[in-house]
């Protein structure tokens, strides 16, 4: 297989390879007082998501903490009975996608994530042994955008930047990734992932 260059691929999971939707269902639970843009902002800004996906607090505190800073009509415990179900497993093609690099590769994941969710897609959902390495916000403490989280990364492999290639669904994160040299590109699905690799020379 052609590596162009590239040691080491380094994915994000949800929006890429994994299927997370946080924004319909958080519309649903708050009787449209929601808009998608609040949502979205809520994932982006919330102390709460901060704490919670950095390995700062319980998921109990992170589901009181959502209720009250999205004023939800309903109580934490239903919220977290909700918020379990987002997480819906790798996309289809992504687990054989994995299979066919992982020998050609260093493969891993650097995700804003947190124990409930990743203990499902472990455990439940195949993604146990996909990875060589895996970098999840509420195991290493830090979370995408920041510098932190990439130059986590970057030590724990101690590959040159220039010899990772990282992909993701949020330009900002790939912004992120290429101040630090790493070639960084956007990809929303297995089938982006699978046509930015091959633009890129690494066969699959």
């Amino acid at each position: 297989m052609a590596n162009a260059g590239f040691q080491a691929l380094l994915f994000d999971l949800g929006g890429v390879l994994v299927e997370f939707d946080g924004i319909a269902p958080l519309l649903i639970l708050s009787g449209a007082a929601l808009t998608a843009e609040d949502a979205r902002r809520f994932w982006r800004t919330s102390a709460s998501v901060r704490r919670f996906e950095t390995g700062r607090c319980a998921p109990e505190e992170f589901a009181a903490g959502a209720v009250a800073e999205l004023n939800l009509p309903i109580a934490p415990d239903v919220f977290l009975q909700h918020f379990l179900t987002w997480d819906r497993g790798p996309m289809e093609g992504a687990l054989t996608l994995l299979d066919s690099l992982r020998p050609h590769f260093l493969l891993a994941c650097l995700s804003n994530n947190n124990g409930l969710h990743w203990r499902r897609l472990r455990d439940q959902m195949g993604l146990a042994g996909r990875f060589h390495r895996y970098y999840l916000s509420h195991e290493i403490g830090v979370m995408k955008p920041d510098r932190e989280a990439f130059d986590y990364v970057v030590r724990d492999l101690r590959i040159d930047p220039d010899r990772i290639l990282f992909l993701d669904d949020n330009p900002e994160c790939v912004d992120a990734a290429h101040a630090l040299g790493v070639t960084a590109r956007c990809a929303r699905g297995v089938g982006e992932v699978s046509s930015t690799l091959s633009s890129l020379g690494v066969a699959v």
